[in-house]
């Protein structure tokens, strides 16, 4: 609350500046607020909720109760300091009429004493590969045309590679969520960082510009994949790493590499999408059609501007999809993945996962979901 009273303080002061001025720096601090790189990641839909840590007990903790602290699955419970992982609700457990319990898995780091603040995410591991899963991997440079990209390679045997890329407000721990099983599968996984991520060149005016730029990153990442080797890659983005993967496949010159898409939460309406995290970081409801202005204007985003058409692959066929999405997606529109399955019913394929938040289809039913990405990998491989 504190966060979206500020913010509403701010903007009422600029438009009292003068209408002109007003309006266009009040459009440039709104895009800044919901797309700005620089601030600490949170990802996107999850970081708005505070829950307060109720008590402890043996393999359960019992949080404020909310949608998002019921919601099935798990999930990383996350504050200053402090990490831990969350498995189902305990519905058997009464913890009080206004709190829910749910299994404790682990604590990773801090603790979870009664009255710590925390939030919920999808990230459910802090690290790298080897600190987080004790799996062995490598840093490697990928070239980028603004200037190198660290990442992460984990080998595996076989010539199809899988890049996985993140999405909004989140980093390169959020794929780790996949990473034993795509490694149990024995493909080489690369999860590098792109544009505007710590550690990656500064993205053009600091700001996410949903895929529309970031994709030349995962071009590439997919290049560095050739040259190391890959025969064939799977792009594997989550939210805007989704319309990086989609825009790589349709725009590159390497797009017949691409064996393959998976897409989680893709963000496919970039206005419905932009004015969700406006509203999500406090940019008032009037500021609105000023912050589209912004974006659409000083800023070069066209959020009016889908990813392009359905990619094919190498012979001119129809390159396979995998979506995972689903209706509880406050950021990016279902109906957007629902459509694209629609109107490509012989290459795309949606899993429609209820009771999830984005970028969250993995958490809220893990099994189910390996299970899905399993049968539409298998022919890839």
């Amino acid at each position: 609350m504190r966060r979206h009273t500020t913010a509403a303080m701010a903007a009422t002061t600029l438009l009292g500046a003068g209408a002109a001025v007003a309006t266009v720096a009040a459009g440039r601090w709104a895009v800044g607020a919901a797309l700005g790189s620089s601030r600490r990641p949170r990802p996107a839909g999850f970081g708005g909720e505070r829950l307060a840590v109720h008590a402890t007990g043996p393999g359960r903790v019992t949080l404020t109760r909310s949608v998002g602290s019921r919601r099935p699955g798990t999930y990383g419970l996350t504050a200053r300091g402090r990490h831990a992982v969350v498995g189902p609700v305990l519905d058997d457990v009464f913890g009080g009429p206004d709190t829910v319990v749910r299994k404790l898995e682990r604590v990773v780091g801090g603790d979870l004493a009664p009255g710590t603040t925390v939030e919920l995410t999808p990230q459910i591991h802090t690290g790298d590969p080897r600190t987080a899963l004790g799996i062995p991997f490598t840093d490697v440079s990928v070239p980028g045309e603004s200037g190198p990209l660290p990442a992460w390679f984990v080998p595996g045997p076989r010539t199809t590679w899988v890049i996985a890329l993140h999405g909004l407000g989140a980093t390169r721990e959020h794929p780790l969520n996949l990473l034993p099983f795509l490694r149990e599968q024995r493909f080489p996984v690369l999860i590098p960082v792109y544009r505007g991520d710590p550690g990656a060149p500064r993205s053009r005016d600091r700001v996410n510009r949903l895929g529309a730029d970031e994709w030349r990153d995962a071009e590439a990442a997919v290049r560095y994949a050739v040259r190391y080797g890959a025969e064939r890659v799977v792009l594997y983005g989550w939210s805007a790493g989704g319309a990086m993967a989609l825009r790589a496949a349709v725009r590159s010159p390497l797009h017949a590499q691409v064996a393959g898409l998976v897409l989680d939460s893709p963000v496919l309406e970039p206005a419905a999408t932009f004015r969700s995290l406006a509203a999500d970081h406090g940019v008032p409801a009037r500021l609105l059609p000023f912050a589209l202005g912004a974006a659409n204007g000083g800023f070069g985003l066209d959020t009016d501007e889908r990813p392009p058409g359905h990619p094919t692959g190498h012979g001119g066929a129809p390159l396979p999809v995998m979506i995972f999405h689903g209706p509880d997606d406050s950021v990016a529109p279902w109906r957007a993945s629902r459509e694209l399955a629609a109107e490509h019913p012989e290459s795309v394929t949606l899993h429609t996962v209820p009771n999830a938040g984005h970028a969250a289809m993995w958490n809220a039913d893990p099994a189910a979901y390996e299970e899905r990405l399993r049968r539409f990998l298998t022919p890839l491989m």
